[in-house]
């Protein structure tokens, strides 16, 4: 489980296509630091299993359904991406509950400078639009985020200048892939209020 504070801002050193699949070595000092083979990283929001550690970097391997589901297979050697190791228990909660599963990706349409701060408008997959809400959480390529303004088809995030200078997300330009998360608790009630509206009076499942 993560928190989408992203702990640093990693690079690509290698890329290594295995058919159907890709093993990627990354750079990211801070993250390895005490990591061990098994141990689990967020790279750009999507959880990675650690298959090697040394030098400050890392090898992972992803399957197809990751290359299909996230942006992670438009990543080359020299890309910049999103570090963050998984929650110790008992730390505080900086972001939101994130938990590295990608529901799907967006691209980023437009960028609105400001004087502090940036407005970034995302598009947004139809079937995820149900889940985002303004001033509720996403999280955008692993950085936990608040909606600004939900739309029918985007929603916009504001970026402060840490999130522009300590993310991948300052450099996203127009067209631009990004992975999108979308709050867990929301997928769950949705499931939750679906399973109750087919129960009959009894609690047993309406046989109609």
């Amino acid at each position: 489980m993560f928190t989408g504070i992203v702990e640093e801002l990693g690079e690509v050193t290698a890329v290594e296509k295995l058919g159907d699949s890709s093993r990627f070595r990354l750079r990211g000092p801070v993250v390895t630091e005490g990591a061990r083979h098994g141990d689990s990283i967020a790279v750009n929001g999507v959880c990675l299993t650690v298959v090697e550690t040394g030098d400050g970097e890392f090898t992972a391997d992803v399957m197809q359904e990751t290359l299909l589901r996230s942006s992670l297979g438009a990543l080359d050697v020299g890309s910049r991406v999103n570090l963050e190791r998984p929650m110790a228990v008992g730390g505080r909660l900086g972001g939101h509950i994130v938990q590295g599963h990608v529901d799907g990706t967006g691209a980023v349409v437009e960028r609105t400078p400001s004087e502090n701060w940036e407005i970034v408008k995302v598009s947004l997959p139809a079937e995820l639009t149900r889940y985002v809400v303004e001033k509720g959480s996403i999280t955008v390529d692993g950085v936990s985020l608040t909606v600004v303004d939900a739309g029918p088809d985007y929603f916009t995030i504001s970026l402060i200048p840490t999130t522009l200078a300590l993310t991948t997300l300052g450099h996203k330009q127009p067209g631009d892939p990004v992975n999108l998360e979308v709050d867990v608790i929301a997928k769950y009630v949705e499931r939750l209020l679906g399973a109750r509206g087919q129960e009959g009076p009894s609690g047993q499942e309406d046989p109609k």
